[in-house]
């Protein structure tokens, strides 16, 4: 077993395709399938089947093809390491995020590091979910991804940054805007914009909120908290969102009021594999959680 014979196979995997995968190595289709066969005398299992369209590995390939992927993602991020830690190049990161974060909580730290760190690209993919920000991770798309911290994020490396309580923004004229401070049951007096559903915080919400807990009046649902706490200016409903560091209504239309009651979101770092991150990954990382936390 070679690592050319697993890098094949793990394309032959993906394209499904014999005659494909040859075209892309510039190779004979047969030179294909002996990486193939050799893997398969190897294990003493068939690893690919034939199908009138091309191939699909068989649930042994399925475990080999999942192994592979990893390893070979994770070598390729230490070769990668090494080569800047060899030549003193900074390279880049890649980060999976929403844009609510980026213009909330990393702002300055961007800054700061930019500076400090001139010849290293910075690159954001902005997601709508922590779910899609850790499948970005898992595909080897991205270096880090910030997320909100929960045990249904497996098969990656988590580091909490801060915890977020939750506020409702509402419109100076609104009569909730009178209050100091509410309740969870107080929601029910609202009109409630929640997050999304499918997303952490919205799940956050629907456990206080959902079947068998409040029943507001009517409910309206934001992508994104920007966009809720926007909505909330323009009077047409009561955003509940996390109380992001610095959090202020930009145009002073909304009112923000502490709301207790709703467990907090624990938001923070996500990496394949913290060892393996590049030298300038993990100082971004540093860089941002210490902005976070002392903010």
């Amino acid at each position: 077993m070679t690592l050319d014979d697993l890098k094949v196979f793990v394309m032959v995997c993906e394209a499904r395709n014999l005659s494909a995968v040859a075209r892309e190595m510039n190779c004979s289709q047969s030179a294909v399938s002996q990486h193939v066969r050799r893997l398969e005398k190897e294990v003493g299992l068939t690893l690919m089947e034939r199908q009138p369209r091309g191939v699909v590995p068989t649930a042994a390939g399925r475990i080999l093809q999942r192994a592979a992927s990893d390893g070979l993602t994770a070598l390729g991020e230490g070769l990668r390491t090494l080569e800047e830690l060899r030549t003193g190049h900074g390279g880049g990161v890649v980060i999976a995020t929403g844009a609510t974060t980026i213009r909330h909580l990393m702002g300055a730290a961007i800054e700061e590091y930019s500076r400090r760190y001139p010849d290293v690209g910075l690159e954001f993919h902005t997601e709508r979910s922590s779910h899609r920000c850790i499948d970005a991770l898992r595909s080897g798309a991205v270096d880090l991804a910030w997320v909100t911290v929960s045990e249904d994020a497996q098969g990656v490396e988590l580091r909490p940054v801060i915890s977020l309580e939750w506020v409702l923004a509402v419109h100076p004229d609104d009569p909730l805007a009178a209050e100091s401070a509410l309740g969870a049951a107080d929601l029910a007096r609202t009109r409630l914009i929640r997050p999304p559903a499918g997303t952490s915080s919205g799940r956050r919400v629907e456990d206080v909120l959902g079947p068998g807990g409040l029943s507001p009046r009517s409910t309206t649902r934001a992508t994104d908290w920007d966009t809720a706490l926007l909505l909330a200016e323009l009077g047409l409903g009561h955003a509940l969102i996390p109380a992001m560091p610095g959090l202020v209504s930009p145009s002073g239309a909304a009112r923000l009021i502490p709301v207790t009651g709703i467990p907090s979101l624990d938001v923070g770092w996500a990496a394949r594999q913290w060892s393996a991150l590049a030298p300038a990954a993990q100082e971004f990382a540093a860089t941002v959680t210490r902005h976070v936390a002392g903010g």
